[in-house]
């Protein structure tokens, strides 16, 4: 069976458009980002965590990519491979309506759909105030992640926007507990202000204490 799918129809708010998602792609992963002049279409980071190659190609448009300080101007046809997994990479459209598509795997092993896919939709979710759907969608991949820090907190979140205070405030501290550093993060954001005043919230994000020489 065929399967097509156009990927302007798909594109979230952020630009993504969930390729593998959308169709089930379970032998490697393959996205497309979208965006006009100066957007961001790929964050700087690597990908020493999950070990992966990639692959980008300027489908429209003109974007620049940023490899570890070096810079690229890329216009359509042009690909870019980054093999090791530790180098640090970037891009930016330079166009309107630059569209890039990525595909990455780790050689040699079978590809596992990554953590980040999820929370993405849930971003996209809480946009068009999605939110008991984001929390189902959550709850679910947290069954089948190893990697539940950030699932964790966005389940938090998801419960504090639904009034579910208790839940939020557990589920904020589990996170934490995790990853310490996300509480610079949960300080400033919107999601978790409905449980902003109460004094557990206050105690879980509080920075610590300055010691003296």
């Amino acid at each position: 069976m065929v399967e097509s799918i156009d990927i302007a129809e798909i594109k979230r708010p952020s630009g993504w458009s969930p390729i593998r998602r959308e169709l089930g792609v379970r032998s490697f992963g393959i996205n497309a980002w979208s965006g006009d002049e100066g957007a961001s279409l790929v964050g700087e980071h690597d990908e020493a965590q999950s070990g992966q190659e990639e692959l980008y190609l300027v489908l429209s448009g003109a974007a620049r990519f940023t490899v570890e300080g070096a810079e690229l101007e890329a216009t359509p046809g042009r690909a870019v491979f980054v093999r090791d997994p530790a180098t640090r990479r970037a891009a930016v459209a330079t166009a309107d309506g630059t569209v890039i598509l990525s595909l990455g795997g780790k050689p040699g092993e079978a590809f596992e759909p990554r953590v980040w896919e999820v929370n993405a939709e849930v971003f996209a979710l809480f946009a068009d105030d999605k939110v008991e759907e984001a929390k189902e969608m959550v709850t679910e991949a947290l069954t089948r992640f190893d990697d539940r820090t950030a699932l964790t907190y966005n389940l938090a979140c998801c419960e504090a926007r639904l009034g579910q205070r208790d839940e939020a405030v557990t589920h904020l501290g589990e996170a934490l507990a995790m990853r310490p550093s996300l509480a610079e993060l949960a300080r400033g954001d919107s999601d978790l202000d409905a449980i902003r005043d109460d004094p557990r919230f206050a105690e879980l994000v509080a920075e610590p204490a300055s010691q003296s020489s």
